[in-house]
């Protein structure tokens, strides 16, 4: 049965819904009492023991950070939640003052959030993604055969996963691929070969809606969670077109990784296809509110690469380059994009639009209250000296000085928590880590915490590490022992393509 999709882009062990085991699901339930007690306790430890920290408010900031990283790691309460209270505790014991602590959750990165998660519901429940697939995959070029569907289920995933959150996009190309499945193949095909398939397909959908996430900014939660953390921490502010070229090598790369990989899963022969065309075709017009998404999307996209279109173009000195950036802040084209959605109407007599209220409220706030903790409380470390204590014993912990070993440790680090809790709480722990351990390197920051941004997004061992996995693992005919197979091998191909396509990407932008 297909799992509860949930509304945040990787919650918690619970988007797994009805695709983890009885005995999964009691190690979920340890796991999160446990934790209950655990941040508490560890939190009342760190405030009356001596700590080794720059300053009295340091120390206390110790004790809120342990706490809070208990609950992030044991989802004990839910992550927003979490992300409030520690904030709160940092005032409460002197860390801070409300303004200076709480300042991050009005950062106009909070409104490009915003905008860009209407943006996404009205791409998804308009239906524009779902036809956009099915009118790809009717293609006869396509259809041909089983190799090039699981190549276009992968540039699909991948590319529609840009946009609108990775969750989203598997529940929308879940079902397409169920029909493909039911027809792609002919009778004559052994069971064991159709297996193969099947789970090549079903993985293909899962994989590449989490690696096409870090394409845009806007893709998923942890490319707007470093963002934020770089200017807020490091004083470095990438624009939209600057993060694509770096996000979208890194994903391509990995989607290539990912269909080559699979497809040497398949036997050599095996053929079919013809019957997909007619299967997924769609068979209704462009509706309204398809249109309107689509506007308001090319309205999005318009705005989000303008400005750097022109600087390549005229320069960045140029008047009109500067004129694009003054005017056309990615926030500010957001907000405009995501308002046409409420008054671009579907039937004008009825006074019926695209979106109304009631769908603006579906989209993820809590990722917004998770999004401004997070910097709050990396502000905190930085502003108590904190975080460049840890960043300097960090560096000389592990001898890494360049910016490439950096890049490599973040990579590598991000990926082994990615695959034990949410994709975001693993960006906000990691990228002020990373920011520090640079700076007390004396090193660019901007490649190690976009490599905690993108490897944060490759998640694929097991069902509960993201929400797209569980949904396909939920259908039943991906075997356990396949997803960790496959998975293990994929993070390890991660552990490698992630930093040297942000490393090379990083020098020839000059972010080194």
């Amino acid at each position: 049965m297909l799992p509860r999709v949930p509304s945040a882009e990787k919650d918690d062990a619970s988007a797994a819904g009805e695709a983890i085991s009885p005995l999964e699901a009691r190690f979920e339930r340890a796991r999160r009492t446990a934790g209950l007690f655990a941040g508490p306790l560890l939190f009342a430890v760190l405030l009356a023991a001596p700590v080794p920290a720059p300053n009295p408010e340091a120390a206390r900031l110790v004790a809120v950070l342990g706490w809070v990283m208990v609950w992030w790691l044991s989802e004990a309460v839910p992550i927003p939640v979490t992300a409030l209270l520690g904030p709160a505790l940092a005032v409460a014991l002197g860390v801070g003052t409300p303004n200076e602590i709480f300042a991050p959750f009005g950062d106009p990165i909070v409104i490009f959030f915003i905008g860009g998660f209407v943006i996404a519901e009205g791409i998804s429940s308009s239906g524009l993604g779902a036809r956009i697939a099915r009118a790809l995959l009717a293609q006869r070029a396509v259809a041909r055969s089983p190799v090039r569907i699981l190549a276009a289920f992968g540039v699909l995933a991948g590319a529609i996963s840009a946009w609108i959150p990775n969750t989203a996009t598997t529940a929308m190309l879940y079902p397409i691929g169920l029909k493909v499945l039911a027809t792609a193949l002919p009778g004559d095909v052994p069971d064991a070969a159709r297996r193969r398939f099947t789970v090549a397909l079903l993985l293909t959908i899962a994989y590449a809606a989490s690696i096409g996430g870090v394409a845009t900014p806007i893709g998923t939660t942890p490319n707007l969670v470093v963002l934020g953390q770089l200017a807020e921490l490091a004083d470095v502010r990438i624009p939209f077109f600057q993060w694509a070229s770096v996000g979208a090598p890194a994903a391509a790369a990995m989607i290539a990784v990912l269909f080559l990989y699979l497809r040497s899963t398949l036997p050599r022969a095996l053929h079919g296809g013809e019957a997909v065309a007619r299967a997924v075709a769609p068979r209704t017009p462009l509706s309204p509110a398809e249109r309107n998404a689509l506007v308001a999307f090319a309205v999005a996209v318009t705005g989000w690469v303008l400005p750097g279109v022109f600087a390549i173009a005229l320069g960045e000195a140029h008047p009109t380059t500067r004129a694009a950036q003054r005017a056309l802040p990615e926030a500010v084209v957001a907000v405009v994009a995501a308002t046409l959605l409420f008054v671009l109407p579907v039937d004008w007599r009825a006074r019926r639009f695209t979106l109304g209220w009631q769908d603006a409220a579906r989209i993820d706030w809590g990722t917004l209250l998770l999004f401004g903790g997070g910097l709050a409380l990396g502000g905190a470390m930085f502003r108590s000296g904190l975080a460049e204590a840890l960043g300097g014993w960090l560096v000389e912990s592990t001898g890494s000085r360049s910016v490439v070993a950096l890049t490599f440790l973040f990579a590598a680090a991000t990926l082994v928590l990615t695959e034990l809790i949410a994709n975001t709480g693993a960006a906000t722990m990691l990228a002020p880590l990373a920011i520090a351990s640079a700076q007390a390197a004396g090193v660019s920051p901007v490649p190690p915490a976009l490599a905690v941004a993108i490897a944060s997004s490759m998640a694929f061992m097991l069902p509960i590490s993201t929400p797209p996995n569980a949904i396909v693992y939920g259908s039943g005919r991906v075997p356990i022992g396949a997803m960790v197979r496959h998975g293990v091998l994929l993070d390890v191909a991660s552990a490698l393509v992630v930093p040297v396509v942000v490393l090379a990407t990083c020098r020839a932008l000059g972010l080194d």
